[in-house]
């Protein structure tokens, strides 16, 4: 992949600090569910939080490679702590796109800081791949909105020092009466969260629902017209669903070598296992699999740096799609590789192959990547991507 110098040398400072830092909290977050706190300060001084904030108002302006390079060499060793590289993906690429002068000048400083949190609260109970299906209403009164309802799976969000809430505006069908609201979590009455959710994997990322009971924010708070919330999501999906396959690819790759470092040494009947033929086609097929996908990854982020957004769509969809299930398949078969030893917690397979789980799950379904991408073929043709 023909990267630049500028991108090599921030992939490899990211690669250092993962090592450094990374490593060796990744089993003990896992194990106490503990939010890595002492991670902020020094993302921040790197600009991994906020990544995507311009230079313009003091941010890195890191474009969708670096991001998606950041999020990989983490996930190598965590992908909990992965998630926090761009952590402010979601509430700052709405804002860029579609938020005014005014909401760019008063909040894209402050997260350009590295010391600032944020959420975004888009699904519900009865609501995840049918957004039109939230429940969630803001109610005009003077010149504030008053919203009230509940959210589900609010990644980050009792941590958070903003969240972007997503609500009904009006009773309009679809998606055409969902606008987004900025929240301040310390000025809100009203606002409060749940039970932090207790996951079967990527412990130590904090999902928490979010609870409105008539919390005012300013009008000058809601985000573009009201009722076009839904694509200022959308494009920041479809430009954070490449960031999810390169956690995917960056799990996978952690788990690949821990495989074959643990075959080299394993012996059994007077050999490495890894001169067994079926060990080694089994590392084969994972090493082809995580290499397709880090190709599939970078060509997708090639076409969102070049604002291709024609292409972006499918390829993100492909992207998410593809890598998730390739880091299912390759932690499930590393933990196959190291045997008894690769389901007991000594060893960090059976975690991998835990938080890999989510991946397909979270951003969208992978059924509902696969619907995107049927949809795109069919509207675009089966021309090539």
């Amino acid at each position: 992949m023909d990267f630049t110098s500028e991108e090599i040398a921030f992939r490899d400072g990211v690669r250092r600090m993962a090592e450094k830092h990374v490593a060796p909290i990744a089993a003990e977050i896992d194990e106490n569910d503990r939010f890595p706190i002492e991670l902020i300060p020094i993302y921040g001084d790197m600009g991994l939080l906020q990544l995507w904030v311009p230079e313009e108002y003091g941010g890195p302006g890191a474009n969708l490679t670096m991001v998606c390079m950041a999020r990989e060499e983490i996930s190598r060793y965590s992908e909990a702590c992965g998630l926090l590289a761009g952590e402010t993906t979601m509430f700052v690429l709405p804002i860029m796109h579609f938020g005014t002068e005014d909401q760019k000048k008063r909040f894209l400083p402050t997260v350009a800081k590295g010391r600032t949190l944020t959420a975004i609260a888009l699904s519900e109970p009865g609501a995840g791949s049918d957004v039109s299906a939230i429940r969630t209403r803001a109610v005009r009164d003077g010149n504030d909105y008053v919203i009230t309802g509940q959210k589900q799976w609010c990644s980050f969000g009792s941590v958070a020092d903003f969240i972007m809430v997503f609500a009904k505006t009006s009773d309009a069908g679809g998606v055409d009466n969902i606008s987004p609201f900025i929240v301040d979590v310390k000025a809100s009455p009203g606002l409060s969260f749940g039970k932090k959710e207790r996951k079967m994997g990527m412990r130590g990322a904090v999902n928490v629902p979010v609870y409105l009971d008539h919390v005012r924010v300013p009008a000058e708070n809601m985000l573009g017209e009201e009722g076009k919330g839904f694509r200022a999501a959308m494009r920041a999906l479809d430009l954070n669903r490449p960031a999810i396959a390169a956690a995917s690819v960056g799990l996978a790759q952690g788990a690949f070598e821990a495989a074959v470092a643990y075959a080299q040494e394993r012996r059994q009947f007077k050999r490495a296992i890894s001169e067994f033929q079926g060990i080694q086609f089994m590392l084969a097929d994972m090493a082809m699999q995580i290499e397709a996908a880090r190709c599939l990854l970078y060509e997708c982020t090639r076409a969102g740096d070049r604002g291709e957004w024609e292409r972006l769509p499918m390829l993100a969809s492909m992207a998410k799609c593809f890598a998730s299930d390739m880091a299912m398949k390759v932690t499930t078969d590393a933990v196959q590789v190291l045997g008894g030893y690769g389901y007991v917690k000594d060893y960090p397979v059976e975690r991998m192959m835990r938080d890999a789980k989510l991946n397909q799950i979270f951003e969208g379904t992978n059924q509902i990547q696969r619907v995107v991408i049927a949809r795109e073929l069919l509207r675009h043709g089966a021309r090539r991507a």
